[in-house]
């Protein structure tokens, strides 16, 4: 063996020896890093008075990242043009903050960072950072506390503003719709309480807004409001409480267009019920016209006839509050096709009716030409009533247990406003078993009245609603197995429904109380719940 090769062997045996013994054990790089970064100092320090700077910067032990700050950083006082965070997307030692907003004189100012600020490696992180200067000679020191509710559901929405403005004597109502506040804090993603600190004495007006677009001003159309009913005295030991609601919208109307042969369309935001469309060009002596609503959409729909040969059409528009005049272009355009659907399809309830709507106005009904039938061939009587505006008919019967009904439309039974008519239509519908369903008694203690009580799914949608105006016993019969819950609305205007809340006219919502039941709804089941209000 030569020299050379006996090195090469030797070489390759003690490798082999140190890689075996290398591989006994794998270090583990120790415990996980769960220490968030700590603040070495900041230039100027924090809670400085008399701040004439431009730019702030944070140091920290660690580098740190920055994320969701638009989410989580609230400034109070809001500043009109935003300053400069970094780092954005990056890694840095510090944070720097550059203002560019012209700094209101002897004015505390406080930027809030929730748990934007995190170390790099781990993302634990800083919570809740807050940096306080002053362009006066002191920090204002006072605070405003209190909790969020949602006036109907169970838990309020996530980063909810809670907002201040000064009352003085330029003061209106007119206020949130147009500035921002004085002072502002957020709920953030978890907490539904809040506490606006750093504020100076004085007389506020006390807000919240889940606000959608993030300008701290209140859009009713898209954000949910909270208002104290008084304004409050700063300082103050008193905690508040907000409803948070979302109001009706005020009625208003868009511009109408034609859409199809004689069918205008004429959208609106409110409530419609007050709405009158009227039109004010000449019409011949034979002329007709109908109203219907669409099923999903803010619409109406005009319906005309005869066919017109003009150019435009001038209508009014008109509500308790609102008037105007719209031009509508006319051309010729096809018509509908007469269309007609059955809801509900498949399984229906006990005390549930048959719908038969169409997409164009009936003019004529002819109840003879519908036969229903059950599975053992017996024709069953119905009753049909008629809602013009969602041009329906509604068909009630008596009905059995796991029973299933075909009903026949024979051609004609329908006609509709342009003299059109159904072909024949074949409908069928089933009931389930009443070992299916279950019952719910409720037992109402120290309610309150008169009292609507809903059971609500898990998507807080109300599936069963009774009405009551004294101590009693509710019976929810065949409901459908499910987890609800119980939800009782105080009816204080007696008008069967809720009413929610209006921010200038100063009215907050109807109260709401929601009772968890006990246990699951299950089918086949009887279960008894008793609720008592304090």
């Amino acid at each position: 063996m030569t020299k050379t090769l006996s090195n090469f062997i030797l070489a390759f045996v003690l490798g082999a020896i140190f890689i075996n013994c290398a591989n006994r054990g794998t270090p583990d790089g120790g415990p996980k890093d769960e220490t968030p970064p700590v603040i070495i100092k900041s230039e100027p320090e924090n809670f400085s008075t008399n701040f004439k700077g431009k730019e702030i910067r944070v140091y920290f032990d660690e580098y740190i990242k920055i994320k969701d700050i638009q989410k989580q950083l609230i400034i109070s006082p809001p500043m009109k043009t935003q300053p400069e965070i970094k780092p954005l997307g990056g890694a840095s030692k510090y944070i720097s903050i550059k203002i560019f907003d012209t700094l209101q004189p002897n004015t505390t100012y406080a930027f809030n960072f929730g748990n934007s600020i995190t170390d790099n490696n781990e993302g634990n992180p800083y919570p809740y950072y807050r940096y306080v200067f002053s362009t006066g000679d002191y920090i204002d020191s006072l605070t405003v506390k209190g909790t969020i509710v949602d006036a109907i559901k169970k838990q309020p929405e996530t980063f909810v503003n809670v907002a201040l403005y000064e009352v003085d004597s330029t003061f209106t109502d007119s206020v949130i719709y147009k500035q921002v506040p004085k002072y502002i804090t957020n709920t953030l993603d978890s907490l539904t309480t809040f506490s606006i600190e750093n504020i100076k004495a004085g007389k506020y007006l006390l807000i919240a807004l889940k606000d959608k677009n993030g300008d701290n001003k209140f859009q009713q159309k898209t954000d949910q409001i909270a208002f104290h009913k008084e304004f409050i005295e700063v300082p103050t030991d008193t905690t508040y409480n907000l409803k948070l609601f979302s109001e009706e919208l005020d009625f208003n109307a868009t511009r109408p267009k034609l859409i199809s042969g004689e069918k205008i369309a004429f959208g609106y935001e409110g409530d419609y019920k007050n709405m009158e469309i009227k039109i004010l060009s000449q019409t011949p002596q034979d002329f007709e016209y109908r109203i219907t609503k669409d099923e999903k959409t803010d619409t109406l729909y005009y319906w005309y006839k005869p066919r017109l040969e003009v150019d435009s059409l001038i209508f009014k528009v008109s509500h308790p509050n609102f008037e105007k005049d719209y031009t509508v272009r006319i051309s010729e355009q096809k018509r509908d096709s007469l269309t007609i659907s059955g809801n509900p399809s498949g399984n229906i309830k006990y005390d549930e009716p048959l719908k038969i709507t169409g997409n164009i106005p009936f003019e004529g009904f002819d109840q003879s030409k519908i036969a229903l039938i059950d599975k053992d061939s017996t024709r069953i009587q119905f009753a049909s009533t008629f809602d013009s505006i969602s041009n329906t008919y509604a068909l009630s019967f008596d009905k059995t247990e796991g029973n299933t009904y075909q009903i026949k439309i024979l051609p004609e039974a329908f006609v509709d406003f342009f003299n059109n008519k159904n072909d024949t239509i074949n409908l069928k519908v089933s009931t389930k078993n009443n070992s299916d369903y279950t019952d719910l008694r409720i037992v109402l203690q120290n309610a309150t009245f008169p009292l609507i009580v809903q059971l609500i799914d898990s998507k807080e949608s109300p599936k069963y609603e009774m009405y009551t105006t004294q101590e009693s016993i509710l019976d929810f019969n065949n409901i459908s197995p499910g987890k609800y819950t119980i939800r009782t609305i105080f009816d204080a205007n007696g008008n069967r429904k809720y009413d929610t809340g209006n921010y200038l006219k100063k009215i907050q919502p109807e109260r709401v109380v929601n009772f968890e039941i006990d246990e699951e709804l299950r089918a086949d089941w009887d279960i008894v719940q008793t609720i008592i209000f304090k």
